[in-house]
């Protein structure tokens, strides 16, 4: 059913994900770049992607330093291979689920391993001047 004029906006199917994280204060969630990201904290912690491979699973933010321990900690997550500054969990991963809802906690308890600052959008009327 459609009301008129009004859009029903369908939710990205890997959203459950984020459920845990939403009662955190901070919590907020953007579109991008038809993804869907979650910040917490003040820092861009996960992407959720539901395309062609490699853009369906988890991507997550992170700086290079942290690479090796969050991959030896949680199974199956690997470098993104576009994205190589961020890491990336592949929905056809055996235990996506499991895995994913690991990481979420991590993500929940402020593992400071997870996340980036986001870095501030000049304006173009900022630039201008």
């Amino acid at each position: 059913m459609r009301l008129k004029g009004k859009k029903i906006k369908k939710q990205h199917p890997l959203h459950w994900l984020f459920e845990p994280l939403m009662e955190e204060p901070s919590y907020l969630e953007k579109p991008m770049f038809g993804c869907l990201a979650c910040y917490l904290h003040g820092r861009l912690m996960l992407v959720l992607a539901s395309g062609e491979e490699p853009w369906n699973g988890v991507l997550i933010p992170t700086d290079h330093q942290f690479h090796d321990s969050i991959c030896k900690d949680f199974n199956d997550v690997v470098q993104h291979p576009v994205l190589k500054k961020w890491l990336y969990l592949p929905e056809a991963s055996e235990d996506f689920e499991s895995i994913a809802s690991d990481i979420v906690e991590a993500v929940r308890i402020n593992d400071l391993r997870f996340g980036v600052e986001p870095k501030e959008r000049i304006s173009k009327r900022n630039k201008k001047s």
